[in-house]
This record gives structure tokens, sequence and C-alpha cells, in this order.
């Protein structure tokens, strides 16, 4: 089992940066790939972002330029550092765990932590 929490949402302005975290437990972080997701109201989970423990990262097009991912293995944490914060990207964030990246993409990861809400007001 991996147990997932995350931390840093909050209610900001647009323009504001958050850096979210997601501190994880259990087994041995180092052979999952960590990703974070988000959720709008009305949508469907989407992937954001991801990274191995090589610091591989996977973006999407939506992250790339404003978020970035990274995480930190002796602290067993990943991080989603947020810039240039616009109201469409209030949603709740959730991090997730798996050891294939494909899987984590598609959101079909067995590790999810409750997630984190971030609202940016205009």
């Amino acid at each position: 089992q991996v147990q997932l929490v995350e931390s840093g949402g909050g209610l900001v302005q647009a323009g504001d940066s958050l850096r979210l975290s997601c501190a994880a437990s259990g087994r041995t972080f180092n052979n999952y790939i960590m990703g974070w997701f988000r959720q709008a109201p009305g949508k469907e989970r989407a992937f954001v972002a991801a990274v191995s423990w090589g610091n591989t990262t996977y973006d999407t097009d939506s992250a790339k330029g404003r978020f970035t991912i990274s995480r930190d293995n002796a602290k067993n944490t990943v991080y989603l550092q947020m810039n240039s914060l616009k109201p469409e990207d209030t949603a709740v964030y959730y991090c997730a765990a798996d050891r294939v990246v494909a899987r984590l993409r598609l959101g079909r990861s067995a590790y999810w932590g409750q997630g984190t809400q971030v609202t940016v007001s205009s």
C-alpha cells in the first residue's frame, strides 16, 4: 500500500503562485512514478504532470510553462509548483502513484490522495 496526502491548496488571486505537496508513505517511494491530476467542477479528472524516480517528467500542454513537477526522494514528497494561476486552474488537485506511467496518465492508478482544493479568483 501507498498512502498519499496532499497539501498546499488554497484561495489565491489570478497571477499568484502556489506549491502543492504530496507526501507518500508505505511502500518504497522510489519505485513509483508520481503524478498530479485535477478535477474542475463538472468536469472529469484530468492528468496534469508526472515525474519518475529519475526525474523524467511528463507534462501536458496546460501545464507547460506555468506548472513544474518535482520530487524529493529523500522526503518521499512530490511537488507541483504552479505559477501565473488563472481562474480556469480552479479544481481539486489529486496526487497519484503508479509503477507504469501509461496507466498513471490514464488515471487508473491504484493509489490516490484525498485531494486539495485550489481556487483562483479573478
